[in-house]
């Protein structure tokens, strides 16, 4: 009892000491907790306009994948077999595909996606959403791919005024193009200087090795470019001495030609020339370059 009278055994005026220490810090953790409270609350639930637009993206990407989800997956599919529903399901209006089916009624069928637009007249904007999803048979789709070819190709060709002149060539301009060497250049200005130059890029199947291939690589390059077009000579009023300075003639044919149209009074065509013995048949489209016919 002694230890606890030491220790409690206190005077009303320290009683009441201790008491009114034990109410101020009551009072001051009282106070900081509703001062600081409100603030407290208010920085935990404050956001930046930078968190408020995160925020609103992320709600719209769960959105747009919910969307996506619930959508009805296309499968690849031809457009000439489309049904009314699967129509309905792309987003294709009544109107739109009864045009379609109005042209498969006749018979008619969609080889292209152009074809399709311009048969049910839908917009451009939907064309490019379901376009991925045509699948046409083999065949036409080899057949676009040709056509896409050929037309990239024309694009790529040198016009007229952007070739070089074939007839002022040199060998080694010449040998510039694929699978034309040193012999085949040489032989090609050697021709042109013998005939006087070329009238025309048929003349280049008198070049003896040049195959129909390299010849088509050389005239993407090179055109005969004439600055004024040569008189074409009479061949049923022609002289032996005209027609022997024809590039395909020598005197024993060009004597053998006036004999034959002075006999016959006359050809009306160039095809006649070929009953006569030795006449170059094969060479009428290059020969027509230098004469006709008047009758």
């Amino acid at each position: 009892m002694k230890f606890w009278k030491s220790h409690f055994d206190l005077s009303t005026a320290q009683r009441n000491g201790i008491l009114f220490l034990v109410f101020i810090l009551l009072a001051s953790l009282a106070f900081q907790f509703f001062w600081f409270l409100p603030n407290t609350k208010s920085t935990a639930f404050a956001f930046s306009e930078e968190d408020k637009l995160n925020l609103q993206h992320q709600l719209d990407s769960l959105q747009q994948a919910s969307n996506k989800a619930n959508e009805p997956k296309i499968y690849p599919f031809n457009p000439n077999y489309l049904k009314d529903y699967k129509a309905y399901q792309l987003g294709i209006s009544v109107e739109e595909f009864n045009r379609l089916q109005k042209f498969r009624d006749d018979s008619k069928w969609i080889n292209s996606a152009a074809d399709f637009k311009e048969v049910t007249q839908i917009s451009d904007s939907l064309l490019l959403k379901i376009e991925p999803y045509f699948k046409f048979p083999d065949w036409v789709t080899a057949k676009e791919k040709r056509a896409a070819e050929v037309k990239k190709y024309q694009s790529q060709l040198k016009t007229y005024a952007q070739k070089q002149n074939l007839n002022v060539a040199t060998e080694t301009q010449l040998q510039q193009i694929s699978g034309i060497g040193q012999v085949l250049a040489k032989r090609i200005v050697r021709r042109r200087t013998k005939i006087g130059g070329f009238l025309n890029d048929i003349q280049l199947k008198d070049i003896w090795g040049l195959n129909y291939e390299t010849r088509a690589k050389l005239l993407e390059e090179f055109t005969v470019k004439l600055k004024v077009e040569p008189k074409k000579i009479d061949i049923n009023s022609a002289s032996v001495v005209q027609l022997s300075e024809i590039p395909y003639f020598d005197y024993e044919l060009a004597r053998e030609i006036v004999h034959f149209i002075k006999v016959r009074q006359g050809i009306s065509s160039f095809e006649e020339l070929s009953k006569i013995y030795d006449f170059p048949s094969d060479k009428i489209d290059r020969i027509k370059l230098y004469l006709e016919i008047n009758e």
